[in-house]
């Protein structure tokens, strides 16, 4: 199969469309990440994506629409999901609800949930006005790795295994959307992100953040959202988070890429604007300012994928406060580190 990269014309999105109606695979920008699209309805279709991203089948797929009067014959939608449509969407939240049986086994890994998200990206929002069925899409690339948030990105996981990449430029945001559990009995994040915690509380007091978002899920624990698997967004060398006190986090981490370059291997910091005058002498890379953590966001998954376009070997990140959009942060570095975390 040949890829073929497109700008967002008109006649892409309508091209992209008819791709999707007919089966096939479409990568395409949302505010979020970049999704790889198929049609949600069609198991076949559904079956592409999994093996194109080389991705378990136990590990369910988020739904998108392109209004939440479409959502309406795919779920049971309820009161509090009304609510958070109308403060969050279009954006980047995705609610998990009752699946009625249009939805097939292998969209939502036979969950009695479906992950339904409307999203905000104009392009994305083009192509499913465009399109006549929901469209299922994970992140576009391959299993494990850092998110895509450019289409170049989406090239270099998915060449040969995707029709078309609509090239929307960079996401926006740069983390996947918040997944927001609302068949448990009290509304719960699965995957945090930047529609945070704070933030549905305003809107649903109640809302609590599950345990496994800071954890890796326990055994016969099932995944009920993308991202909860033990190893996600990984770079290809061994990222290590340190947590502490700046100071001795800047102090362990200058130990530690002092101790792997005398070993002969390629290290980097992950550090914040705030911190990077503290590394004199090592390679760094600046993740942004903490001030403004929606850079830290932005940035992230870019770093990571920049890291192995380094050929970087060991790669130590100080660790971010769990508040507001930290939590998502905390979530995808601890996932992409195996959980190797340093406290100092």
């Amino acid at each position: 199969m040949k890829t073929r990269i497109a700008l967002p014309t008109d006649e892409a999105i309508a091209e992209a469309a008819r791709l999707l109606e007919n089966g096939e695979l479409v990568a395409f920008p949302t505010e979020t990440v970049y999704g790889l699209g198929a049609n949600a309805l069609d198991e076949t279709a559904v079956a592409k994506i999994f093996k194109a991203k080389g991705r378990p089948s136990d590990n369910p797929l988020i739904v998108h629409v392109a209004s939440a009067e479409a959502a309406q014959p795919l779920c049971y939608i309820n009161e509090r999901a009304k609510a958070l449509m109308a403060a969050f969407w279009p954006g980047p939240l995705t609610l998990l609800l009752p699946k009625k049986p249009v939805i097939p086994a292998a969209t939502n890994a036979g969950l009695p949930s479906v992950a339904i998200r409307l999203p905000r990206h104009p392009v994305a929002r083009a192509m499913l006005a465009a399109c006549r069925v929901p469209i299922a899409a994970p992140s576009a690339n391959v299993s494990g790795r850092p998110s895509p948030t450019t289409a170049q990105h989406v090239l270099e996981d998915l060449e040969g295994r995707v029709s078309l990449i609509l090239d929307g430029g960079p996401c926006e945001v740069g983390l996947e959307s918040t997944v927001l559990d609302l068949t448990a009995e009290t509304p719960t994040i699965v995957r945090p992100g930047c529609v945070t915690l704070e933030m549905l509380q305003a809107v649903l007091p109640d809302v609590r953040v599950a345990p496994s978002v800071m954890r890796p899920l326990a055994s016969g624990e099932k995944a009920v959202s993308p991202g909860m698997m033990y190893r996600h967004y990984a770079p290809q060398g061994q990222l290590t988070l340190v947590k502490g006190e700046p100071e001795r986090v800047r102090a362990a981490c200058l130990r530690l890429y002092a101790d792997a370059v005398g070993q002969g291997r390629k290290a980097c910091v992950l550090t914040f604007e705030e911190h990077a005058t503290g590394y004199e002498g090592c390679e760094t890379y600046s993740l942004g300012k903490l001030a403004q953590p929606e850079t830290l966001a932005h940035t992230l998954f870019a770093a990571l994928r920049q890291m192995d376009a380094e050929k970087v070997e060991m790669i130590f990140c100080e660790a971010v406060d769990t508040q507001g959009i930290g939590l998502a942060l905390m979530n995808r570095l601890n996932r992409a580190a195996s959980f190797h975390v340093l406290e100092v």
